[in-house]
């Protein structure tokens, strides 16, 4: 590696800050303009910079990409569901970058029937993502947007099945799924405010109808909820959908009678969350009311929804956290999380006997799966550990029998699960709360402080990190690492204060856990500061940029991908995606209290003259969620204050947005990118 070769720095261009009478000199505020040539080339400069000093790479990031794709079943296809009377299929081709989504009428021995190649429809464009597809009633349409950005900006269209042509019926800017009314004619989509991306408006299609003059059905004009329509499983309401952090409200309407009105469910009530799903003439309802923490299970006519009329099915446990539910003729089924296992509860409709899925180990994760059938005794789940591959299991509930259909293979020809070992481990955070740890490893391994480890975690939103097993992370783990999930506060993983208690005026919890689980792993000797790496993305980005200002010595290398590290400035700026519907998760900066408690943890605002770890940051020029200037600004910064000689790069995808590139190849491309850097900083070259 050459000496030579010198980082790109970039101007300084002052900007003062103000609020509450503080001024915060930002030198990179500038670089906030994509559409200036001088802020591009500075891109391309950190990327060209970033190319140079692991050109020595090349061949292991190629070997690691072969190896990981060699891994991947490239003709693989979905465990087909029964839906209205088709069976319903998503498969890949080999060598091929986007899925194939199809449907066989009555039989899987039926001719199969193409409803979209999205390899033939992603041609042209170095980003493509096909969402919301939506079937009608009758089987005869389907409803369909595309964003060929990554930015989340969809277009909806209409094929006709039967003939295979495209509607006329076009409608820009929309966000999510379009959902169809019974009459096969009336569509009701999302569209979202065109600078902050915020989901705001519902409005009402009929086929043929000119888009422009489409019915606006409801705005949310509150700035920090966001919305959705969708169907019940029962088929008989269209349901919105308007949420924020820690407030929900849904308005239903028949969905025979689309010309009608919506009428709110249950008016919104800040600090008041549920979730509706609909059985026969009432509705079930998760919710926190009455104080519920962790929630509970109710339930009311669906005549008579105001919370008033609710009553409880599954009452309120403090140590079970309720997470949603399925709704089948004979059952009820319940996905609880306690001492941060997944547990599902299966509860027949006529009292014969509760019981739950038995699972044997302490770093799996279950959840349900797809499940459209009303009248089936069969719960279709998923299950994974970090070792063992996801599979998709068919449960009778009445006979309490299993069918696995279809464990996802890992091909190769060297994986064999029994090979690792997998433990759950519990660190000591500062303030005495115990901090569960999943931890994967091949079988042999000596604790002696002289392992590479990668540490993960992410620790907001409420978003639990689950132990699920990815064939990327044998290339780690084959090559001598130690991989570890942290399940600090911030995300849901112990129940719902768990998030409470990372969040807001205690968002430094989530911090401080990394740090004592990271503690943990060197005091036990699993791994040892000059071995630890971390890695996090988004807001698990901001968490790693908390981190390395507030414990650089404990870490060898960092990465930190799309990471959310501006947090002041960017919570004070209500025209970027996001903001407004956050202040529940970070606080509102307008107020002074949560302003300096930002302020005092923000990664940007707290970048300081001391040594750093080597560091691998990347971005998507067209994220949408956390803007590729963050990232930029936090490195332009580094270079200017750190004290040592680490490695800093920074990787932006010129064309991707906040999920980096859309083909499944690609994106392998993008992780032996990562993976090189790990394994270069450890001295292992194949």
């Amino acid at each position: 590696m050459s000496d030579t070769i010198l980082p790109p720095i970039t101007a300084k261009k002052d900007t003062v800050l103000e609020k509450h009478g503080d001024k915060r000199i930002d030198s990179y505020y500038w670089l906030n303009d994509r559409e200036n040539p001088e802020v591009i080339q500075y891109l391309k400069d950190e990327n060209a910079y970033y190319e140079k000093m692991t050109a020595h790479t090349q061949t292991l990031q190629k070997d690691l990409f072969e190896e990981m794709k060699a891994r991947i079943k490239e003709d693989d296809e979905s465990v087909p569901y029964l839906y209205n009377g088709y069976y319903y299929i998503t498969r890949f081709e080999k060598g091929k970058e986007y899925p194939i989504f199809s449907r066989k009428k009555g039989s899987l021995t039926a001719n199969e029937e193409i409803l979209f190649n999205c390899n033939e429809m992603a041609k042209g464009h170095s980003y493509f993502n096909l969402g919301g597809l939506n079937i009608s009633e009758d089987n005869k349409l389907a409803s369909f947007s595309t964003d060929v950005v990554g930015r989340r900006i969809y277009t909806l269209q209409v094929k006709n099945l039967e003939t295979g042509e495209l509607l006329a019926d076009k409608v820009e800017n929309v966000s999510g799924p379009a959902v169809w009314a019974n009459d096969n004619q009336t569509l009701f989509y999302t569209t979202q405010d065109k600078v902050t991306l915020r989901s705001d408006k519902i409005h009402k299609h009929v086929l043929g109808g000119d888009a422009k003059k489409d019915e606006l059905i409801f705005h949310e004009k509150d700035e920090t909820y966001n919305v959705y329509v969708a169907k019940t499983k029962s088929k008989k309401f269209l349901v919105i959908n308007s949420s924020s952090t820690l407030t929900s409200e849904y308005q239903i309407l028949d969905a025979n009678k689309p010309s009608d009105k919506f009428k709110v469910f249950q008016p919104r009530t800040r600090g008041l969350e549920y979730n509706i799903s609909h059985f026969k003439d009432h509705f079930y309802i998760v919710t926190n009311k009455d104080k519920a923490t962790n929630f509970k299970v109710m339930k009311t006519p669906d005549n008579a929804t105001a919370k008033e009329n609710w009553v409880d099915v599954i009452p309120h446990n403090d140590s079970v956290l309720i997470e949603g539910i399925e709704i089948f003729k004979n059952y009820l089924v319940v996905e609880e999380r306690s001492n941060g296992l997944n547990k599902i509860r299966i509860m027949p409709w006529d009292k014969s006997g509760d019981y739950y899925l038995p699972f044997e180990i302490e770093t799996y994760s279950a959840s349900i799966g797809t499940n459209v059938d009303f009248d089936t005794d069969v719960l279709r789940y998923g299950y994974q550990s970090l070792a063992t591959p996801y599979s998709v299991i068919d449960f009778n509930m009445k006979t309490k029998t299993k069918e696995v259909k279809k464990e996802y293979e890992v091909l190769g020809g060297k994986f064999d699960k029994n090979n690792y070992q997998e433990e759950r481990v519990w660190a000591t955070a500062t303030d005495g709360t115990k901090v569960p740890i999943s931890v994967v490893y091949r079988k042999g391994m000596k604790k002696d402080g002289s392992n590479p480890l990668l540490l993960y975690a992410y620790g907001s939103y409420g978003n639990s990190m689950e132990p699920n097993f990815d064939s990327t992370i044998l290339s780690l783990l084959d090559r001598g690492f130690i991989y570890a999930i942290a399940h600090i506060r911030g995300g849901e993983d112990m129940g719902r204060q768990w998030y409470e208690d990372g969040k807001l005026l205690k968002k430094k919890n989530t911090f401080t856990d990394f740090i004592d689980c990271s503690k943990f792993m060197i005091e036990q000797k699993y791994t040892s500061p000059k071995h630890l790496y971390a890695q996090g993305g988004s807001a698990g980005g901001l968490l790693m940029g908390a981190v390395v200002n507030m414990a650089p010595e404990l870490y060898n290398g960092v990465l930190a991908a799309v990471p959310f590290v501006d947090v002041v400035t960017t919570m004070l700026d209500e025209t970027i995606p996001l903001t407004t519907g956050e202040y529940d998760e970070w606080g509102n900066p307008n107020d002074k209290v949560y302003y300096d408690y930002m302020k005092s943890y923000s990664p940007y605002d707290n970048v300081k003259a001391q040594d750093y770890p080597n560091m691998l940051v990347t971005t998507g020029l067209h994220d949408s969620q956390v803007q590729y200037w963050e990232p930029a600004k936090w490195v332009a910064k580094l270079r200017t204050l750190k004290t040592d000689k680490n490695l800093l790069f920074l990787d932006t995808n010129m064309d991707a947005g906040h999920g980096g590139a859309s083909g499944r190849f690609e994106a392998l491309k993008e992780l032996a990118k990562e993976f090189s850097f790990l394994l270069d900083l450890e001295g292992i070259e194949k």
